[in-house]
């Protein structure tokens, strides 16, 4: 058996006994994947992941930065009581139709709002909205501006909130010093930042499976 066969076979398993999905999630990556979307979801377990660390938060609130079908965005909404609140920012006109779509069939259109554009001009129109500091911060946009993202992340949070950053291991480029694609760039200003920030205590998981070899950051924002 394959290295990458061996890890989705794993994977399998695992989603079957802990990460058990419905109709609702079945559906938003058949809709997603029928109308052409890039098949770049995160995984069952990924999702119950992001659920459960919601959950263990005790979040009423949730910013998304990269919404694409909405996979995700199910996932974490769950976790929100009926009146808390989930923005989801996305850049591309028709991932957001399809998200909104999703969302909706999941019966979170009260809690999930998808706004459509860069992030970078949505995120300042946000924060002069003054929010309440969101609970939990999930960044999963391009890579090559994790950076400015995990600053408006915690101009956005207060002390408690988790920050979660998605796809930092870049195939293992992340490490590789002559490496210099802009999303291992960015990617690697993301940790180096959450490592040095006196308002940021963090780590990294690397992990493998359905997703192929990858990993994710934490950070706690402490001030």
């Amino acid at each position: 058996m394959s290295e990458s066969h061996l890890w989705d076979t794993v994977d399998d398993y695992f989603t079957a006994h802990l990460a058990q999905d419905d109709e609702a999630l079945r559906a938003a990556l058949r809709d997603s994947d029928a109308a052409g979307l890039p098949q770049i979801a995160v995984s069952p377990t990924q999702g119950k992941l992001l659920r459960m660390l919601a959950e263990l938060q005790g979040a009423r609130t949730a910013l998304e930065i990269g919404t694409l079908g909405g996979y995700s965005t199910i996932w974490l909404a769950r976790a929100l009581p009926a009146d808390g609140r989930l923005v989801s920012l996305e850049y591309d006109p028709k991932h957001a139709e399809v998200a909104v779509r999703n969302i909706a069939r999941a019966g979170l259109d009260k809690v999930v709002e998808v706004r459509v554009g860069a992030a970078l001009d949505l995120l300042p129109r946000l924060a002069d909205e003054n929010p309440a500091p969101f609970d939990v911060v999930f960044i999963d946009a391009d890579k090559a501006n994790n950076p400015h993202y995990l600053e408006w992340a915690l101009r956005l949070t207060s002390a408690g909130s988790l920050i979660v950053v998605d796809n930092v291991v870049r195939g293992g480029r992340v490490a590789d010093a002559d490496a210099d694609a802009p999303d291992v760039v960015g990617t690697r200003k993301a940790i180096e930042m959450i490592g040095s920030h006196p308002r940021l205590s963090g780590t990294a998981v690397q992990t493998v499976g359905s997703k192929g070899y990858d990993g994710f950051a934490l950070a706690r924002v402490l001030a």
